[in-house]
């Protein structure tokens, strides 16, 4: 009988060791994408929206120069958010592109605004 109480036990350690290796690799994961800038004009501002209706903001610095990609990372206080979230840029000239959602758990997610 002891010998399935140390067994039982070890699996219950072993378990939990496990689980904390596997959250701590899980919270160390960014989440990043690329957007390219397929216009002729610099992107000044992005959105994003999980609803379509409640926008935020993804930290550009100058923008992003016509013709440029670069790399963004979500916040992490967006990690319990849906993948599928809407997404839209303004450009040099004031104006804005049109909202269109996009699946960000997808693998090398490029989003390219023409």
């Amino acid at each position: 009988m002891k010998s399935y109480r140390l067994g039982t036990r070890l699996m219950l350690v072993l378990a939990l060791v496990v689980m904390s290796v596997s959250h701590s690799f899980a919270k160390s994961n960014e989440y990043k994408f690329k957007v390219h800038n397929n216009t002729n004009q610099a992107i000044k501002k992005i959105q994003v929206s999980e609803d379509g209706k409640k926008w935020g903001w993804f930290d550009i610095g100058n923008g992003i120069k016509a013709g440029a990609t670069v790399e963004l990372v979500w916040d992490k206080s967006t990690d319990n958010e849906s993948c599928e979230q809407y997404f839209k840029a303004q450009f040099a000239n004031g104006e804005w592109s049109e909202a269109v959602k996009f699946d960000f758990c997808e693998k090398d997610v490029v989003l390219e605004f023409n």
